[in-house]
């Protein structure tokens, strides 16, 4: 494989997965906040900011991400906001990471039987210490298994940033098999990294949903 040794080239994509991992902690973070600042909203007034809120949602599940990345990097530009590939790709895959956590937690809160929530408003809770101190609780263990999956997805999506020029470990595998002209060893480690990653967080999340799961 010309100067690069298999060592090289595991030691390249290696030395690139934190560059993956901060994006997708980013993106999952920003994702979080904003989903839960839109679920509230949706909640708390269906009728006006919920339909923007179910709107904003079905803009980013009804696009591509890879559309979303484009109209993201080089429309920022075009409002004279210089940006640069890590910039653009947080802003992106947070705002698409809310959509999807928001739709998530949003079915979550349903799923709360309608039990709860008179039984909490018979005690004279407000909507703000109902849904902290009853429904959320309760949503919170039953959303881990869509939640941690949405994470995984986010991880396995970085790998579109490499489109706009992220230097992520899908990017950095392109540099290294242009130089190696060897995409089936290159790509195969890659896709090697990608599971011991995802395959981690996924057992990570049952092992969460077994420690919070209801005690019947």
């Amino acid at each position: 494989m010309n100067e690069f040794t298999s060592w090289d080239v595991l030691r390249n994509l290696l030395l690139s997965v934190p560059w993956t991992l901060a994006l997708s902690g980013i993106a999952f973070t920003g994702g979080s906040i904003l989903g839960v600042a839109f679920l509230v909203l949706r909640i708390w007034r269906p009728n006006s900011a919920g339909r923007l809120v179910v709107g904003y949602v079905q803009l980013f599940q009804g696009t591509p991400l890879l559309m979303q990345l484009f109209l993201t990097y080089f429309g920022l530009a075009l409002f004279g906001l210089e940006t640069t590939p890590l910039a653009a790709a947080t802003i992106c895959l947070s705002a698409y990471s809310a959509a999807y956590l928001t739709e998530t937690w949003h079915g979550c809160v349903r799923s709360i039987p309608r039990g709860q929530w008179d039984a909490s408003a018979s005690l004279a809770l407000s909507l703000h210490e109902q849904l902290r101190y009853v429904i959320f609780p309760q949503a919170l263990r039953l959303s881990i298994p869509p939640t941690v999956g949405l994470m995984v997805q986010i991880i396995k999506n970085t790998s579109l940033a490499s489109i706009i020029g992220f230097i992520e470990l899908t990017r950095t595998g392109q540099i290294i098999t242009n130089i190696t002209y060897d995409p089936f060893f290159v790509y195969g480690i890659v896709a090697i990294i990608y599971f011991v990653i995802c395959a981690s967080c996924s057992m990570w999340g049952r092992s969460l949903e077994r420690k919070y799961a209801f005690r019947h």
